[in-house]
């Protein structure tokens, strides 16, 4: 019989004191419960555990498994591929010189029939539905453990190296052990609970509003064009967007976000992005929900409203709303090296390059007010610049890395590296890095560049 291993919950104290079974206060005006202690049985042990399956943390996964490593997988939603799939984000820039697996990505969507059929310019379009089906082969065929509807509540550490996590789910409390963790939380929650210092936002502290998507149908690309974001409307400076927002006002409403687009899929399939909440932090389940609440009830207020017009929308009906909202602003994990405005104004090379960014600065106005005023990018020009393996690596807990838009960054950095096209190939790098560190028993910063075989375009 084999043997079960269990984690005291003294470990697991300092990361989250409420790791115990409930005793009942004497009186219901209580403003806390006293927990008892217990054990929580380890699940599983992995060489990789990757916590968030979006774009950079099913890369990470995916490269990691291909790599040998015996790879854990958990997300809280129901599929995999976070913002692009349960987000409706179904729009990846920054993708032209991304070799590797994001290229794979797009090739293989494009064989079978899950590329957009309307081309976006530089930018991929794709079906949800396909990304998701392909991504779980992807991870099946690499042998990686996926663990859908389980969320990180704890952490344990042993001489400040990251040991354990502790997850909740409809199977309970349990511990996972594992040799290197990748944070792809995009929030930086694993690093938060393990005690990772970070940053917030600008110098107010507060971060780029939210977007909740949603795919529209009901309405036909011959009928609508002057209204979509296709290749031929973006090499001239996207005026579908103030078409769109036009007609959206027409319909009633004045849309939260000035700059409203429709997204081609199919040639009846299209993801809209109107909406801006304004003011949220998205580390706070409270206000993440509230965003969500206003955001979905404004996304079908301006489908109403367009529906209304009749004519070409008379048919217009949202087909899905996301299923998390788009947060652009996260927790920014301190990493061994800060990727900083200096470094995009610059060009910056680095000999650990994980990808090489052309995304300009894209900051999307903090407050309602300053929506209308000045550019997204904050008067900086930018120069292709690249996003270290350093700034992937924690600097305060050992044996943690972290990938997608919660890397070690600043503001106006972040508001560049974001994108779903860049976090492809953080997590694809993160991933290899960490197989190699575990199956050698060596931290990823030992791990020499050079064993990583690793091009950037």
């Amino acid at each position: 019989m084999e043997r079960r291993h269990f984690l005291s919950t003294a470990l697991l104290s300092a990361a989250n004191p409420l790791l115990q079974s409930f005793s009942a206060p004497d009186a219901h005006t209580a403003a806390a419960l006293q927990e008892s202690a217990r054990e929580i049985p380890v699940t599983g042990e992995y060489d990789v555990i990757v916590c968030g399956a979006g774009p950079a943390g099913v890369s990470a996964a995916i490269e990691a498994g291909r790599n040998g490593a015996k790879t854990l997988l958990l997300e809280v939603h129901g599929c995999l591929g976070g913002v692009w799939t349960s987000g409706n984000l179904t729009w990846i820039i920054d993708n032209q010189n991304k070799p590797g697996l994001m290229r794979e990505i797009m090739q293989d969507l494009t064989q079978r029939g899950g590329s957009a059929t309307i081309s976006g310019g530089d930018s991929f379009g794709f079906d949800a539905e396909e990304m998701k089906v392909l991504l779980e082969e992807y991870c099946l065929k690499a042998n990686v453990t996926v663990r859908l509807f389980t969320r990180v509540a704890a952490t344990a550490k042993k001489d400040n190296r990251l040991t354990h996590i502790v997850t909740e789910s409809k199977s309970g409390r349990e511990a996972w052990a594992g040799k290197i963790f990748i944070d792809c939380s995009g929030d930086g929650d694993l690093a938060a609970q393990a005690g990772c210092k970070y940053e917030y936002g600008g110098s107010d502290g507060v971060g780029q509003p939210m977007s909740l998507l949603c795919l529209v149908s009901g309405i036909h690309y011959n009928e609508i064009k002057p209204f979509v974001r296709d290749a031929e409307d973006s090499k001239i400076g996207t005026p579908s967007k103030k078409r769109l927002e036009n007609e959206i006002i027409r319909g009633g409403v004045k849309p939260s976000y000035t700059r409203p687009g429709l997204y081609p899929i199919r040639e009846d399939l299209y993801m809209l992005m109107t909406n801006h909440e304004y003011g949220f932090n998205g580390t706070d389940a409270n206000q993440v929900s509230l965003a969500t609440l206003r955001a979905r009830a404004e996304l079908h207020k301006i489908v109403n409203g367009l529906r209304g017009l009749g004519g070409v929308w008379k048919n217009l009906r949202i087909v899905a709303t996301g299923e998390q909202i788009g947060v652009r602003e996260g927790r920014r994990i301190h990493g061994l090296y800060t990727v900083t405005r200096k470094d995009l104004m610059e060009g910056a090379r680095q000999h650990d390059a994980v990808c090489r960014v052309n995304m300009g600065v894209d900051v999307h106005s903090v407050k309602k007010d300053d929506e209308s005023k000045g550019s997204y990018s904050r008067g900086v020009k930018l120069l292709p610049y690249d996003i270290p393996m350093r700034a992937l690596i924690a600097s305060d807990v050992q044996g943690l890395m972290m990938a997608g838009r919660c890397i070690s960054g600043d503001f106006i950095a972040h508001s560049s590296y974001r994108v779903t096209g860049n976090a492809v190939p953080m997590g694809q790098a993160a991933g290899r890095v960490g197989a190699i560190a575990a199956l050698s028993n060596r931290l990823p910063q030992e791990v020499k560049w050079e064993e990583v075989k690793w091009q950037v375009e």
